[in-house]
């Protein structure tokens, strides 16, 4: 008797986020602009995807419809987005019953997402209340999830933090806690929205090195919206270049980066910059411009030659 194969799965493993021809409209004293214009993407467990493009590209936009953060008057939606199964287009209701809970946010300027008159630890424990961690009159349960949750991003002293205002913490310190609070609720999806274009370079890095850890722990997904092909480069799975509300080329990172197929992602690649050559020679030793042009023009004009 011959043996049966295996049999194989019936389906493939749900997406966390799933988007299907979504369009945003927004209406505007000029007339109606379509600002994203039928882009499908999905997202995994554990996979951040990119969406990489210039300022006014529709990234943010994207990503804020998905979220539907943008004004119910203003924005009109269409299309399909899936977020845990759940159809947030169909149902403009049902985005409550993932936001804050499956889906968190991580904001753009750390210096102005936090208000300035409300300590760390009450906006944390704020969060932490609204996501059921733990309840507002237990506050000795929420002062310890709010010191796991500052723990786990590492911020050192997390107990003195807590009493602290945001104007007496560091760009990077502040971005730290956005974290804290979206991971508050334990997300399986994060939205990253431009999350360290107001940080400086070495800040920059640590930030990212922090949410691949926090992936590579807990199994996140992580939509991860950026104007800097660099950092995408760095921290995506798959990255989708847009250009004037619609992608242009989507792909494996390698494949982007390596082989861009279009001449706009060559100009994005074209714009990161690149350290040149170490040069060890002191400063005040180093020939001048004007020297060096007086010294081949002398040698030039006595007919001297390099051996």
């Amino acid at each position: 008797m011959t043996a049966q194969p295996a049999s194989q799965p019936a389906f493939k493993e749900q997406p966390l986020l799933e988007v299907r021809d979504f369009q945003v409209e927004l209406i505007t004293e000029a007339g109606i602009v379509r600002a994203v214009d039928s882009v499908s993407f999905s997202i995994h467990r554990g996979e951040t995807v990119t969406i990489i493009g210039e300022s006014g590209s529709g990234k943010s936009t994207t990503a804020m419809g998905v979220l539907r953060l943008l004004p119910e008057d203003l924005a009109v939606l269409s299309g399909t987005v899936l977020i845990d199964g759940v159809d947030i287009t169909a149902d403009p209701k049902a985005i409550n019953k993932v936001r804050g809970k499956t889906l968190a946010l991580i904001p753009q300027d750390p210096m102005t997402a936090l208000s300035p008159v409300h300590s760390i630890g009450s906006q944390l424990f704020e969060a932490i209340r609204i996501s059921g961690a733990a309840s507002a009159k237990d506050k000795g349960a929420l002062q310890a999830r709010a010191v796991r949750l500052l723990e786990q991003v590492h911020i050192p002293t997390p107990e003195k933090q807590l009493k602290k205002y945001p104007h007496q913490l560091s760009g990077g310190m502040l971005q730290r806690v956005l974290i804290a609070i979206a991971l508050a609720s334990e997300p399986q999806l994060l939205v990253a929205d431009e999350p360290t274009s107001a940080l400086d370079v070495t800040v920059q890095g640590g930030i990212l090195d922090l949410l691949l850890e926090l992936q590579e722990q807990r199994g996140i997904g992580i939509l991860m919206i950026t104007h800097d092909l660099g950092v995408a480069r760095l921290i995506s799975d798959r990255i989708h270049v847009m250009k004037d509300g619609a992608f242009v080329e989507s792909g494996e990172v390698q494949q982007i980066v390596d082989h861009p197929a279009t001449e706009y992602t060559r100009k994005l690649l074209a714009a990161v910059p690149v350290l040149g050559p170490w040069d060890e020679t002191p400063p005040g030793s180093r020939p001048t411009q004007a020297a060096s042009a007086g010294s081949s023009q002398a040698l030039t004009q006595t007919g001297a030659t390099h051996e």
